[in-house]
C-alpha cells in the first residue's frame, strides 16, 4: 500500500508515518529522568550550590540539544518533505508533422543564390523546427528512394544535427515522390496527436519508385493527414555545377521541371496547399505561413511537479551530529 502524503500549503510530505517515531523523544525523555541517578548529599558541600556557575555549566545542556535536533532532522528528511512547483500556462500546437525533403542530384541546382537549393531549403526547415518546440517533428529524404532520418520525436536538437547531414549523393538517383509520401504518411500512421502533418519539398517529377504520389495522398487522406507541398526552383532553367571527370568543374544550364499538378492534386485531396518557392525569400515565407496554419493553440496547465527537499534536512542534520561530537570529545568532556 502507497503512504498517504501529507500536505500543506505547497509542501507535502511523501512519507508522513515516519513522523511517528518522534513520540520516542519524550518517551525518551520521560525514561531519562526516572532512571538519572540521585546525587549524594554531603553537609560540608552544602555551600557549593551558591557559587557562580561557569559558561560550560551554563552551556551543558547543548549537546543533548543537538542531539535532539538532529534526530528530528533525521525523522522529517525519512518523511520525505516536497515542494509542490506551481502550475504553469502551457501552449502546445498539439501536431506531429514530417518532413520530406528531396535530396536528389537537381537540387545542386544554384538559383537560391549564394547556395544550392538543398542547403537553402536545410536552413529553412531548421529554421521551422526552430519554432515548434511542443510539436514532435520527423525527418524523411529522398531521391530514387526514401529513408527516414529521423522518427517523430521532440528532440529538436537532435533532428536539427540530422537535417544538417542530408547530403546529395547518399541514394539511388531519381525523383521517388510518390515513396515519399508513402513514408512520410506511414510514420504518421500511429500518431494519436490532434493534427497530423506531411511537408513535401521537391524540385522535380516522380519518376522512380513503385508508389503513385496520387496513391499516397489517397492514404493520407484516409488516415487524416494533411500534406503541404513545396516546390522548389526558378522558372526556366537553373545553373548546376556539373563534376566533368574530363573538362573539370563547370556550370551549366538546366532546365526546371517540376510537376506542378500533381503537387497541387496532392494538396488538394488531402486539405493542404501547394507552393512555389522560386528564391529562398519566398522558401522562407513558405514555411512562415504552413506554421501559421498549423497552429491551433490549446491552453492548459503543466502537472504539478514534486521537488524532493530532504537533503534540505538531511544536511544539516549530518552537521549538527558532528558539532555534537565534537563539542562532546573537547568542551563538555566528562571523565568516567
Amino acid at each position: 500500500m502507497n503512504p498517504v502524503p501529507l500536505s500543506f500549503g505547497n509542501w507535502t510530505l511523501a512519507s508522513p508515518a515516519w513522523l511517528l517515531l518522534l513520540i520516542a523523544l519524550p518517551l525518551a525523555w520521560y525514561w531519562q529522568r526516572r532512571n538519572r541517578r540521585r546525587a549524594l548529599v554531603l553537609p560540608a558541600l552544602a555551600t557549593v550550590g551558591a557559587l557562580p556557575q561557569s559558561w560550560r555549566q551554563r552551556l551543558r545542556a547543548v549537546p543533548s540539544l543537538l542531539r535532539t535536533l538532529a534526530f528530528i532532522g533525521c525523522v522529517v528528511a525519512m518523511a520525505r518533505p516536497q515542494e509542490l512547483a506551481a502550475g504553469k500556462p502551457l501552449t502546445t500546437s498539439g501536431v506531429d508533422i514530417v518532413m520530406a525533403i528531396d535530396a536528389s542530384g537537381s537540387m545542386k541546382a544554384e538559383d537560391f543564390q549564394p547556395r544550392n537549393r538543398l542547403e537553402v531549403a536545410k536552413q529553412a526547415a531548421a529554421d521551422f523546427i526552430g519554432g515548434r518546440s511542443s510539436d514532435r517533428i520527423g525527418l524523411v529524404t529522398f531521391a530514387g528512394q526514401a529513408v527516414t532520418q529521423t522518427p517523430l520525436t521532440l528532440d529538436h536538437g537532435a533532428l536539427a544535427e540530422a537535417i544538417g547531414r542530408v547530403r546529395i549523393g547518399g541514394l539511388a538517383e531519381g525523383t521517388a515522390i510518390g515513396t515519399a509520401l508513402a513514408t512520410s504518411v506511414n510514420r504518421l500512421r500511429a500518431s494519436d496527436a490532434r493534427s497530423k502533418v506531411a511537408i513535401l519539398l521537391t524540385d522535380g517529377v516522380n519518376n522512380a519508385g513503385q508508389v503513385d504520389p496520387l496513391t499516397a495522398a489517397e492514404t493520407a487522406r484516409a488516415i487524416g493527414v494533411r500534406v503541404y507541398t513545396i516546390g522548389v526552383g526558378t522558372t526556366g532553367e537553373a545553373p548546376y555545377l556539373l563534376e566533368d571527370p574530363r573538362f573539370g568543374r563547370r556550370y551549366v544550364r538546366v532546365v526546371v521541371r517540376i510537376d506542378e499538378e500533381t503537387l497541387q492534386q496532392i494538396a488538394t485531396r488531402t486539405g493542404g496547399r501547394y507552393y512555389r518557392a522560386t528564391d529562398p525569400q519566398a522558401l522562407n515565407q513558405v514555411y512562415a505561413e504552413i506554421d501559421r496554419l498549423e497552429r491551433s493553440p490549446l491552453t492548459g496547465r503543466r502537472p504539478v511537479v514534486r521537488l524532493d527537499r530532504y537533503l534540505w534536512f538531511l544536511i544539516p542534520t549530518l552537521g549538527l551530529v558532528m558539532l555534537e561530537g565534537a563539542l562532546r570529545a573537547t568542551l563538555f568532556r566528562r571523565l568516567p
